[in-house]
């Protein structure tokens, strides 16, 4: 036996504990950090831009067209779109199985193909591999007390995001709140009217005669001369003199019907620090890499950047991942180390000797450390899960050795063998019980392998970590453990031990428990009508506990969400936001607020009725408020201004990936008819701001954004020859004034060109309907053609699977949790008669809670059977493996009472413990019967075995108990950063684990007898040849009435 040849061989023992230790030790260097494991499904965006378009239109002309020909890519789990003013975003969203950069070569390939059925407008599209968590890594506010926005703007363009880009690991570095430099060349209607000229031919003079056009090459001799046509303009009032057209001989220039003008774009979004101008810079990292180490990559690049920008232009880092992750990271550490001590001093109170609290707390270390290595094969980061694992793996990984120990400790004292001899036959005694003890809890990860999605995500990484610490501790109690304390431990140490237990507690202890297992054996029908009762106790245990998927975290991060009423100006936004963020100030504990106005994200489109605040709390040791106290504060002072609908999200841990961040509730409406769609998404908004369970609710979508329709007369513009494309072109020049149509060169920069009217004639009615286009017989003005009307349209649109979408996004009331508000919403929708062509998807956090809670009940189940096996397999029984097993369904009450009495959920943090739990609990049983059979191959009868046997490993029992209890206090405490998602884990299985102690130490036994007597009543009934089969040639458990016959 291994443990044997290293009590004999201590170097041996010594270096292979070692070599795994070693391992670790050079693996842990290369391990990265982060917040979360990575497992990001294949994501890919397409970026559209038709400048001028309506939502609505983008929609039809842009991206069905789009979504038709994408339908085609293989291994599409969704697709999604939103549609803007002039810009679009399909998303599409693959299995987890699909290769990223495969994904993104295939969509690239359709989008190509698709462009023949778009308009040809449509400026190229941007495809971009993404993080489908998309919430930014880092955010840098770029600000300036004597510097114009314009002026930051280009040195943030220009200079900031260009060094930015160039980080290791960066994605995407998006701009907000800019205003990039254009030039424009403004046309008066009235002017260019009184000439009889057209704004297309103003767009084409600036295209002919801006160009440098390359005239082939000139050989002269052995050499050749390239010939270039050099006809750029060189400054922006060298645009006034391009002519536009001649009139009886006389050139008319752009001066003539207008001006050129240096300025900046069209502002669509606008970002503040505090009440002052600013530009927002959001870094996101790419695909799979690590957060932590994309920060630090950016932030080098940003202390080298400094010195280089004018002294006027100051970044500030308003967010920053790295610094919660670190945090995080370093409270996991904190609890690592006091949880370690907790269960050193559990081993000193039993054992009472320092050497023997030493070769038991040498597993810890050993078993930690070595699962570095396991993480670096596997290519995991030390990330709060992992590192979960590890420290939930505290009070397991030392049990191993407390068993061990403790066995080879009663040998001394008890059969006055020395340490050596005692450390040899001490270990070999519990070999069985302690490798099925192991075994049967690291079967327990093995179901995570059939799991899918966030479940998957999230337990792979932990379930593998811990399960390879403990692995790595049982070989640590089978060779270090009885090496050490064959050399180590002294006959006076446990006969000092053998002292304690004959006197005082322990003494009382023994004897008190003795005394319950015989009264229990007396009386089964109490034990098991108590078992019983428990086990019932669990369903209405399980209706009064709430679900959620995670619980929320303090991250001291949060987004107020307004929108004003539909047709309101940048300008009116921005009058009312900074309003009210004057109103906002002044809560205790919030450090900043960032309004911002607008979508601000890469390829995104922006409207100006929409405006945020970033609102960023003081770190948590600074502050007295809470996170909750702050947003009710908020929600509060915001309660008076109903009209711009305000919501409040926290930023969730997880990102803001599918159904992870925002609203918890989100409920899809798909349907082929918008106005349909339109009209039912009222009512059902209606109806969930009346459910109790639901706090704020709000819908995305808002068919009330004012528009002026141009409806052409087909007839007469027909018969003047006049064509639909060229009025519509001619309106979206004039009015929207987005379209690039040439370039101004400055250096190696390049700027656009565009046209617009005056502000005052665009803003005019009447004067747009002046414009000219070109016809059979000369100009005719739009309005002699068409007539001009007002009316409503959607501001932004979504689709999804090729259908349009309207998002029902909700938040809890509270006191309520999240299971109880998708019921509602379910039942809400159930009865408000839907259209049969309209139908509802639960999307978000529910979805996913859906999705985890029935990957949870798959994976307990397979673990049973697991465990069964496993136990089967090592005491070489299909009865014992119930008896044992039968202490699994009394654990799970207790743990649901601990829930709802500490007022905590359901949550994926609680289902992980809840499974931990199930495969520790049976640590106590598996000692009982497995000395039990012992004691009974010796010739020990039947109740005398097991209550002894009880008797007997009472003290590791509670040693192994208390071990693990100990060592999860400091996480169970919720204390530091990330705490209470990891203190549920710790509270339910400390619940359930000490709750059930001691129904569980008199159910065992009980059930130990009742099972052999079933089984041998069951031999007596004929079955013996059957079961007789299944029989070893040397039994496991005689009874005396047998071995006597």
């Amino acid at each position: 036996m291994l443990s044997e040849l290293c009590v004999r061989r201590p170097v041996f023992a010594t270096m292979l504990v070692m070599s795994v230790v070693v391992l670790g030790v050079f693996s842990f260097r290369d391990l990265g950090i982060d917040l979360f494991p990575k497992a990001d499904p294949a994501t890919v965006n397409v970026s559209l831009s038709l400048p001028g378009t309506s939502p609505d239109e983008m929609a039809t002309s842009v991206v069905e067209p789009m979504e038709e020909t994408l339908s085609g890519v293989a291994g599409i789990d969704e697709i999604s779109a939103r549609m803007t003013e002039g810009s679009a975003q399909i998303t599409v969203r693959f299995v987890l199985e699909r290769d990223l950069s495969d994904a993104a070569n295939d969509v690239r390939e359709k989008v190509a193909s698709a462009m023949k059925l778009v308009p040809p407008q449509l400026l190229p599209p941007v495809i971009t591999k993404v993080d489908p968590d998309s919430d930014p890594v880092m955010s840098i506010v770029v600000s300036s007390d004597a510097m114009s926005l314009r002026t930051l703007t280009e040195i943030a363009d220009k200079q900031i995001t260009r060094v930015i880009q160039t980080a290791d690991g960066v994605g995407q570095v998006s701009m907000g709140g800019g205003r990039a430099r254009e030039i424009h060349v403004v046309v008066d209607i009235q002017k260019l009217n009184a000439y009889g000229l057209s704004l297309s031919q103003v767009s084409d003079a600036l295209v002919t005669e801006n160009v440098e056009i390359p005239g082939g090459a000139i050989e002269q001799g052995k050499g050749q001369l390239l010939l270039r046509t050099l006809g750029r303009v060189d400054a922006t009032e060298d645009f006034n003199g391009i002519v536009v057209a001649t009139k009886n001989g006389t050139p008319i220039r752009v001066s003539d019907v207008g001006y050129a003008e240096d300025t900046f774009q069209r502002p669509m979004t606008a970002a503040w620090i505090g009440e002052a101008p600013a530009v927002v810079v959001d870094v996101r990292r790419a695909m799979g890499e690590n957060t932590v180490a994309v920060i630090e990559g950016v932030r080098a690049k940003l202390e080298t950047l400094q010195r280089t920008l004018p002294k006027a232009v100051k970044l500030t880092v308003i967010r920053d991942d790295s610094k919660f992750i670190y945090a995080s990271v370093q409270s996991l550490e904190e609890h690592l180390v006091f949880g370690s001590l907790f269960a050193a001093i559990v081993v000193m109170f039993f054992i009472r000797n320092l050497r023997a609290v030493v070769i038991a707390a040498l597993a810890i270390p050993a078993s930690i450390i070595s699962s570095f290595t396991l993480m670096r094969i596997m290519g995991f980061t030390l990330n709060n899960m992992t590192l979960l694992g590890i420290t939930l793996a505290v009070g397991i990984v030392i049990d191993d050795a407390i068993v061990v120990l403790e066995n080879i400790f009663r040998y001394i004292e008890e059969e006055h063998v020395t340490p050596y001899e005692a450390a040899i036959q001490g270990t070999r005694e519990v070999a069985l019980a302690v490798m099925a003890t192991t075994l049967s809890l690291v079967v327990i990860f093995v179901p995570i392998a059939f799991m899918t999605g966030y479940a998957r995500r999230f337990i792979h990484p932990f379930g593998l970590t811990m399960a390879f610490a403990v692995l790595v501790s049982m070989l640590v109690s089978f060779t270090l453990t009885p090496m050490l304390s064959s050399r180590f431990l002294k006959l006076s140490d446990a006969e000092a031990d053998h002292k304690t237990k004959e006197r005082g507690f322990f003494h009382w202890l023994d004897a008190t428990y003795t005394r319950q297992v015989n009264w229990a054996l007396d009386h089964p029908a109490m034990i098991i009508g108590a078992s019983v009762v428990t086990f019932l106790m669990m369903f209405p245990l399980n209706r009064m506990v709430g679900r959620e998927f995670v619980p929320v975290e303090d991250m001291g991060e949060w987004t107020i969400h307004l929108d004003m009423p539909e047709g309101t100006s940048l300008a009116g936004t921005t009058e009312n936001g900074l309003q009210l963020l004057r109103e906002l100030s002044g809560i205790e504990g919030v450090a900043q607020i960032i309004p911002s106005i607008g979508v601000i994200n890469p390829g995104g489109g922006g409207t100006s009725t929409h405006m945020h605040f970033l609102c960023l709390a003081m770190p948590i040791g600074e502050r007295k408020n809470t996170q909750a106290r702050m947003i009710t504060e908020m929600r509060r002072r915001l309660a008076a201004h109903p009209a711009y609908r305000p919501t409040i999200s926290a930023r969730n841990a997880l990102g803001s990936g599918e159904g992870t961040g925002g609203y918890p509730i989100s409920a899809n409406l798909l349907g082929p008819d918008l106005d349909q769609l339109a009209d039912f998404s009222l009512k059902a908004l209606a109806a969930a701001q009346r459910l109790p369970s639901i706090g704020e609710a709000k819908i995305q979508l808002s068919m009330s954004n004012p528009e002026i329709h141009v409806v052409v007369d087909r007839k007469r513009a027909a018969d003047l020859g006049v064509r639909m494309a060229t009025v519509g072109n001619t309106l979206r020049l004039a009015v929207s004034g987005d379209d690039q149509i040439s370039n101004f060169r400055e250096g190696a920069e390049r700027y656009p060109v565009k046209v617009r009217v005056l502000e005052n004639q665009r803003r005019d009615i009447e004067q747009i309907g002046r414009l000219t286009v070109p016809s059979a017989t000369g100009p005719v003005r739009i309005d002699n053609i068409a007539r001009l009307e007002r009316g409503l349209g959607p501001s932004a649109l979504q689709r999804s699977n090729r259908q349009f979408t309207v998002s029902l996004q909700a938040d809890m009331a509270p006191g309520h949790a999240l299971d109880e508000g998708a019921n509602d919403i379910r039942k809400m929708f159930a009865g408000l008669n839907m259209p049969p062509d309209m139908t509802f998807r639960m999307q978000g956090q529910s979805k996913i809670l859906d999705e985890t809670t029935t990957n949870l009940i798959m994976a307990i189940s397979l673990a049973m059977i697991f465990v069964y096996m496993v136990l089967a397999s090592q005491f070489e029984s299909f009865v014992q493996p119930v008896v044992i097993m039968l202490v699994l369904p009394i654990a799970v009450p207790f743990a649901l009472f601990t829930l709802w009495a500490t007022g905590r959920t359901l949550n994926l943090w609680s289902a992980l413990g809840m499974l931990l739990l199930l495969g520790i609990v049976k640590k106590n049983s598996i000692l009982q019967v497995d000395y039990a059979n012992t004691l009974r191959a010796r010739g020990v009868p039947l109740r005398e075995a097991i209550v002894e046997a009880c008797r007997t490993r009472l003290r590791p029992i509670l040693m192994t108990t208390f071990a693990i209890i100990a060592g999860l206090i400091p996480t169970a405490l919720g204390i530091g950063i990330g705490g209470t998602g990891r203190a549920a884990i710790a509270v339910t299985v400390i619940g359930g684990q000490s709750l059930c102690l001691f129904l569980t130490l008199l159910l065992v036994p009980v059930a130990y007898v009742k099972f052999d007597a079933l089984e041998q009543t069951a031999l007596n009934k004929g079955w013996r040849d059957l079961l007789g089969r299944f029989k070893t040639p040397r039994r496991l458990h005689p009874t005396a009435e047998t071995r006597q016959g």
